[in-house]
C-alpha cells in the first residue's frame, strides 16, 4: 500500500492554535462533517490523545475504527502528527500525518497524507478518490474551525 494521498493549505494561526483543534478530538463531530462520533481510549499523561475511537461516514468508506497515534511535536506546535490504523471493520489500512510548518508569524502550513485501504475489493482509483475528498475535506474544515 504505498499509494498515498497528499495535500497542504496555509491556515493564518500559530501552529500551536492549529495543534489544539487539532488534538481535541471529541470535538470533531461539532466541525468535521465526515465524523459522527469520537472517544478517546487512552492516553499516557502527557496530555496527548495515543488511541482514538472514530465513526466516521464519508460517503464509500463507512466505519468504527481505532488509531494510534505518534506525536512528534515541538514546543512551538511544529512538527508531525501521525497515526495507523489498529482496528476497523471495513477500513484495512488507514494511515496519515499532519505536517505542521511555521510560515510566517501567524501563518501555519499543514500538509495531510493519507494511505486508506479497504477490506473489500475496490479500485485503486476509487482509493485515491475517497482519500482526496476526505483530505480537502478535512483541511478545508480544519482552516475554518481555526479561523472561525
Amino acid at each position: 500500500m504505498a499509494d498515498r494521498t497528499e495535500s497542504s493549505i496555509e491556515i493564518a494561526a500559530k501552529p500551536g492554535e492549529v495543534l489544539d483543534v487539532i488534538a481535541d478530538f471529541e470535538s470533531y463531530p461539532d466541525w468535521a462533517a465526515e465524523v459522527k462520533q469520537v472517544t478517546v481510549l487512552s492516553e499516557e499523561g502527557d496530555g496527548w490523545a495515543d488511541q482514538v475511537r472514530f465513526t466516521l461516514d464519508a460517503g464509500v468508506i463507512k466505519d468504527t475504527y481505532v488509531l494510534d497515534y505518534e506525536w512528534d511535536i515541538r514546543k512551538n506546535g511544529t512538527g508531525v502528527l501521525s497515526w495507523q490504523l489498529i482496528e476497523g471493520t471495513v477500513l484495512k489500512a488507514m494511515n496519515g500525518s499532519y505536517t505542521l510548518t511555521a510560515a510566517a508569524k501567524e501563518l501555519t502550513t499543514v500538509t495531510y497524507r493519507l494511505a486508506v485501504d479497504v477490506k473489500v475489493p475496490m479500485l485503486g482509483m476509487l482509493k485515491r478518490k475517497a482519500e482526496k475528498v476526505i483530505i480537502d475535506t478535512a483541511l478545508k474544515e480544519l482552516k475554518k474551525r481555526v479561523e472561525g
